[in-house]
């Protein structure tokens, strides 16, 4: 059986590092697509940015960030905190990620996504997060969901 190669900026040897995974992320992939960018992390958290970009647009007529690139922030630093609360990369897929859109972001704003592990199973992660464009107490998205190792 032919064993998958690492995602970008992962090195299964040493701790996981969101910083360099993002990185390595804007070379291939969707989140490099739509230009997600590292802001912080700490032991069971991490935030990312994504940058306001026309291309995103979901209603020209508003200027309105379509929700796709939203759910996708969302999804992403959900799944990157479970990698920090293990302390390593591990394989997963969302098992269900329930994203409740709040309001649209304000046009020309950057959207800050932050996701938390709250709870690591033996083969089930637990996660929160929100997204906000500038002001953390008033939400774009609330995030909640659960993830399934793949390697167990």
């Amino acid at each position: 059986m032919s064993q998958e190669p690492n995602p970008p900026g992962v090195t299964l040897d040493r701790a996981f590092d969101p910083s360099r995974f993002i990185a390595g992320m804007a070379r291939s992939g969707h989140n490099g697509m739509i230009g997600t960018r590292y802001r912080a992390h700490g032991p069971d958290w991490v935030e990312l940015e994504l940058p306001y970009d026309e291309r995103l647009i979901g209603d020209p007529a508003t200027g309105v960030l379509a929700s796709g690139p939203v759910i996708t922030l969302m999804d992403m630093v959900t799944s990157i905190s479970i990698w920090l609360k293990s302390g390593k990369f591990r394989p997963q897929a969302t098992l269900d990620l329930r994203v409740d859109y709040l309001r649209p972001a304000e046009p020309g704003k950057t959207i800050t996504g932050r996701g938390e592990c709250y709870k690591l199973g033996k083969s089930i992660a637990f996660i929160r997060g929100e997204a906000h464009d500038g002001d953390p107490s008033r939400p774009i998205a609330h995030a909640s969901g659960t993830y399934i190792f793949t390697d167990v």
